[in-house]
């Protein structure tokens, strides 16, 4: 079983095409064993990109030129007050079932990841929830299991202040989960008019997210938005 804390990416000063592919091994095997806890790996879900955190720009910048000679940049948004770039491959990477065709290279903001490289997966499920309360009740739907973990997350704010993070959110009848950390958002794009209200279950480097729609679903609305 691989380690929570096992590095995802070796670290340094300027983080390299290179070592993105020698990390990956590392992500994958922490990726399908979080999934495995989360009882989702039997779910037929769709993954539909996985991200990276990077905390210089010059690393960023050469990120780019590196993944926009194996594909194409799809999306170029601010989030969050921060650049966010799509990039579709051209030959999908392989985690386990999943094929994933895009990946997520946004530019460092003021925060400082203590580790970079893989960060998260995020999974689409059946849902029209457009905030993360009723995506939190579908994905109860689909695996109850996830109740106390789930509940734990939800917060008691009101719509306009949906942001909710629980540092100790546990499943004391599963001990596999119990560094899971769970946290609800809706984070939404400059351009972007398709709510994707979005739950994260952390443990240790990695992260999985789930939302409703795809990114190309959410592109489009970008698109919606221009004309």
């Amino acid at each position: 079983m691989p380690k929570f804390n096992e590095p995802v990416a070796p670290h340094s000063a300027n983080l390299s095409y290179e070592q993105l592919i020698q990390g990956w091994p590392a992500f994958e095997a922490q990726i399908l064993a979080l999934l495995e806890t989360l009882d989702l790996a039997d779910k037929a879900l769709v993954c539909d990109h996985v991200a990276l955190r990077v905390n210089s720009i010059a690393s960023t910048d050469a990120l780019r030129d590196a993944f926009s000679r194996i594909g194409k940049i799809i999306s170029d948004n601010i989030i969050n007050g921060r650049t966010i770039l799509i990039i579709e491959l051209d030959t999908p990477l392989t985690l386990g079932q999943f094929s994933i065709a895009c990946v997520e290279l946004p530019y460092p903001s003021d925060k400082v990841y203590p580790q970079e490289g893989w960060e998260h997966i995020e999974l689409v499920i059946d849902s029209k929830a457009k905030d993360y309360n009723t995506l939190s009740q579908d994905l109860l739907v689909l695996c109850p299991r996830l109740r106390p973990l789930l509940n734990q997350g939800l917060s008691p704010l009101p719509q306009s202040e949906q942001t909710a993070e629980s540092e100790q959110s546990r499943l004391p009848d599963l001990p596999s989960q119990a560094e899971i950390k769970v946290k609800m958002s809706s984070p939404k794009g400059d351009k972007e008019r398709l709510a994707n209200p979005t739950i994260a279950f952390k443990r240790g480097n990695v992260c999985i997210k789930v939302h409703p729609h795809g990114i190309k679903a959410v592109i489009a609305s970008e698109q919606v938005s221009e004309c």
